[in-house]
């Protein structure tokens, strides 16, 4: 039996001119036995050096980084934890297979967690409590987000009569409902687990009300659109929990709010290209998600605590927004004993200039004093203003 750490070397050779660093799952195999990994991430490392593995009187190995130098040689720098009983001469002889993680699940570039930020409380509306995220100092915006509130409402406050223009508003219900009606006619009422997707364009006002007793709670992402859709007809998308798509494999499961997971996509059509996924990690479980490579990212953690982007990255709570580093794909994992839900939000940015006044969203100053006219002397899209109230 091992009972101190003792180091071996172990170095192999293949042809890398690109340096970049990657995670490997190691499996060790004795006399046939295969011993699972556990995952450790460790810092990249640029030096001429072997690989060191550390080997312990505990029962398990965890992973090592994987680092690809311009000197065509492959460097493995990390701790390997072998099993009790195992005499050092022997792992000499042992058979190592490897594999990345990346290659295992598609990614070239892994995002990691670039910024991390609070959802604080504030008053919004009249009564309403928010979490707001993304649209305050810290994160002004990431296009082509511009902002995400969690809210929770309670009558008799809420969200009366108030205009749009120039973006969509994404509001998925969490707990209760809210009922919601226009100035064009169109009222309706979303619970748990519905989504209404809302493409303001040109104009339209409307109020947002607690439909029951207590707390109603969701969240609503507001989506830029570009130059070219600012002036479109008003629309609708509503989908009902029950008509939203789901996948589920290996203790992940995910709604398909917008955009695609495991191979099922969902039927919202997105004027500006929107991923929005809600996922749910049972205890031990881990998720490996595409992400067009080009697009801007975050999470925002609703329950319980994951590891984002590095496994090797401290838990992070709920209530936080992830703003993730670019790259085509995330990787989470949860090794708490406590389901791990948070929405995974992507979206193409629009690289046009915003100019922003309360609930009009425009692309210059000139826009912006042209919505506040055309608001104020309901026309050019706020004709029906003039007299509607909601009831």
């Amino acid at each position: 039996m091992v009972t101190q750490s003792q180091n071996l070397f172990y170095q192999c050779e293949q042809d890398q001119t690109q340096c970049e660093q990657d995670h490997i799952n190691m499996m060790v195999t004795f006399g046939g036995h295969l011993i699972p990994p556990r995952r450790h991430h460790t810092r990249h490392h640029h030096q001429k050096t072997h690989t060191i593995y550390n080997i312990h009187p505990e029962p398990h190995i965890i992973s090592i980084t994987q680092f690809k130098p311009n000197n065509h040689m492959l460097l493995f720098r990390s701790a390997i934890i072998i099993i009790n009983h195992i005499k050092p001469q022997q792992i000499r002889n042992t058979k190592f297979v490897m594999t990345t993680v990346s290659e295992a699940v598609g990614f070239s570039a892994p995002r990691l967690v670039a910024k991390k930020v609070l959802a604080k409380s504030q008053s919004e509306g009249d009564g309403a409590v928010v979490r707001r995220s993304i649209g305050r100092p810290e994160l002004k915006s990431l296009d082509p987000f511009l902002m995400l509130d969690e809210f929770s409402v309670s009558p008799p406050a809420g969200f009366p009569d108030h205009p749009h223009r120039g973006f969509e508003t994404v509001t998925y219900m969490l707990e209760g409902a809210v009922t919601h009606q226009d100035f064009a006619g169109h009222k309706g009422t979303i619970g748990a687990g519905d989504v209404q997707w809302m493409t303001a364009g040109r104009g339209i006002v409307h109020s947002e009300m607690p439909a029951g007793p207590g707390a109603q709670k969701g969240l609503q992402l507001w989506v830029n659109l570009s130059a070219k859709d600012k002036m479109v007809e008003p629309n609708y998308q509503e989908l009902l929990s029950e008509d939203i798509k789901t996948a589920e494999k290996d203790g992940v499961k995910v709604k398909i709010i917008a955009g695609e997971s495991m191979g099922v996509k969902s039927p919202v059509y997105t004027r500006t290209p929107t991923m929005f996924l809600d996922f749910t990690l049972s205890p031990g479980a881990e998720m490996h998600q595409p992400i067009p490579e080009s697009w801007n990212s975050f999470v925002y953690v609703l329950e319980g605590e994951g590891v984002f982007g590095s496994i090797g990255s401290s838990p992070i709570s709920a209530h936080h927004v992830l703003v993730l580093s670019h790259g085509d794909g995330l990787s989470v994992w949860n090794n708490g004993s406590k389901p791990l839900r948070f929405v995974l939000i992507g979206g193409q940015p629009i690289n046009e200039p915003v100019v922003q006044y309360g609930p009009f969203v425009m692309n210059s100053k000139a826009e912006i004093e042209q919505a506040l006219q055309d608001y104020r002397y309901c026309k050019n899209g706020f004709e029906m203003a003039k007299y509607w109230r909601s009831q």
